[in-house]
């Protein structure tokens, strides 16, 4: 017998993200805070069980129910950090994004000095799924950094970098541009490591000057213009989950094997 999906029980801060109303750790808060209640009471237990499909949820006594899913695409400027709020008053990607649109959360991060391609949605599954490391999803990176240097660097990219106890290893690496001063690299990765690129590089005694993510599997940022999002059309979507199922497929072939 297949088991009901719709009624299943999750923690109710997780609940109200699946629902698309916020992130976990903002409904954490909303919860703590006394204003949701869960079949008329309040609840300050971020935990307390929830039968997605059968329960009432209620913020601020209003009902809390599905939103529609949403993808969407940002480019994302240097200096611009990937949170909700910023103790540093520093400016965020929610300041990119139209009021008008829903709650999203990014899905995985660029840090604050790295630009490009941002994915956002209310769909923390999948968001889950794309940002987990062990989905080996490529990710393409253009690098400029602050030497001019050949295939010799390429070469130890690929060969693999050990940093902090880890063996840091590019997909592929190629030099796209070389300059008097600095070179453009092209980098795929598919590790998901925590700031990989920077850390490779800087074990390499090579300065990053720029990185911009140019691509997540097979959807690129193409012309979308610095600081502008798009909602992302129903074929990226699903070449984006047929790259990611194909990803899956070939991880458990190579661990079995």
């Amino acid at each position: 017998m297949e088991r009901d999906t719709k009624s299943r029980q999750v923690g109710l801060a997780r609940a109200l993200s699946k629902l698309g109303f916020c992130s976990r750790s903002q409904a954490a808060k909303l919860i703590r805070a006394g204003r949701v209640r869960l079949n008329g009471a309040a609840r300050r237990d971020p935990e307390t069980p929830v039968r997605l499909g059968r329960d009432r949820i209620e913020v601020d006594r209003n009902a809390v129910t599905a939103e529609s899913k949403i993808y969407v695409m940002l480019n994302k400027p240097r200096g611009v950090v990937t949170t909700a709020s910023d103790e540093k008053s520093r400016p965020t990607v929610y300041s990119l994004l139209g009021e008008t649109l829903p709650w999203v959360g990014p899905v995985g991060r660029l840090d604050q000095a790295s630009e490009g391609l941002l994915l956002l949605t209310n769909d923390s599954e999948w968001a889950a799924r794309i940002s987990d490391p062990g989905s080996h999803l490529d990710k393409t990176y253009h690098v400029q950094v602050s030497a001019e240097t050949g295939d010799s660097l390429t070469d130890k990219l690929l060969s693999g970098v050990r940093n902090g106890g880890e063996l840091l290893r590019a997909k592929q690496a190629r030099v796209v541009r070389r300059g008097e001063k600095n070179t453009w690299l092209e980098i795929t990765l598919d590790q998901g490591k925590n700031r990989q690129i920077r850390r490779m590089l800087q074990q390499l005694g090579m300065e990053v000057l720029r990185l911009i993510r140019v691509a997540i599997g097979p959807l690129a940022l193409g012309q979308l213009p610095k600081g502008q999002s798009r909602a992302l059309a129903p074929l990226e979507k699903s070449a984006l989950d047929r790259a990611l199922r194909n990803s899956r497929d070939q991880t458990r072939i190579l661990e079995k094997g």
